[in-house]
């Protein structure tokens, strides 16, 4: 073999003398570096429309339970006999 070594211009401290010249990443490193990219992104977008598609499915759920809790909460307050304008759940007790 008839190749010369290459030359390393270093210096003492572990700096280069000179830069090393324009070596470029392979086309098949930047190929699978924006296909890992495109991927994570997919992906992400997948888990955000399952997240908002999870959530409008529970929000009929969310909405009969608010009116059962406001019903049981007027109910509860017709039984007792406050009226349900009173400005607390709870009726002040005047003594025992």
């Amino acid at each position: 073999m008839n190749r010369t070594p290459p030359v390393i211009d270093m210096a003492p401290d572990g700096t280069f003398h000179t830069k090393p010249s324009g070596v470029r990443a392979p086309l098949s490193f930047k190929l699978l570096l924006g296909a890992t990219i495109v991927a994570v992104l997919a992906g992400a977008v997948t888990v955000a429309a399952l997240a908002l598609w999870l959530a409008a499915l529970l929000l009929p759920v969310v909405i009969i339970a608010a009116a059962v809790a406001w019903a049981t909460l007027q109910y509860r307050r017709w039984r007792r006999g406050t009226s349900v304008s009173a400005r607390s759940v709870y009726p002040r007790r005047t003594g025992f």
